[in-house]
């Protein structure tokens, strides 16, 4: 089972983690204001496969993540079609605007086991 690490700068994201257990993942919501910036930590806590940051610029947590872990990724997004694309292209660590949503969260765990696996 893969695990997904979900930071949004203003305690969400419980809806991609929905979306992330509905396509046999396990979520991991990091709490609290400004959980974006933990995500880099929080996913060498957890051993995870996959962190998705949202901010505002949809940039900060990823960019952050990729600095202090040297995870690949991609920052800036804002529809679940370039999320698919940049799990296709090898990337673990997505920053998106802010899109709390459970198709996001499904549809990116998908894309992820379709490349990787379990």
């Amino acid at each position: 089972m893969i695990t997904v690490v979900i930071a949004d700068r203003l305690g969400k994201g419980q809806n991609v983690a929905k979306g992330v257990e509905a396509a046999g993942g396990r979520a991991v919501v990091v709490p609290g204001m400004g959980a974006d910036m933990r995500l880099g930590d929080v996913m060498q806590q957890e051993n995870a496969d996959m962190g998705i940051s949202f901010c505002g610029s949809g940039g900060a947590g990823a960019l952050t993540a990729a600095t202090k872990y040297g995870y690949s990724e991609r920052h800036g997004m804002r529809s679940v079609e370039e999320g698919v694309t940049a799990i296709q292209d090898g990337n673990t660590v997505l920053g998106f605007g802010f899109m709390d949503q459970e198709e996001l969260g499904k549809r990116l765990t998908e894309a992820y086991i379709k490349k990787y696996g379990e």
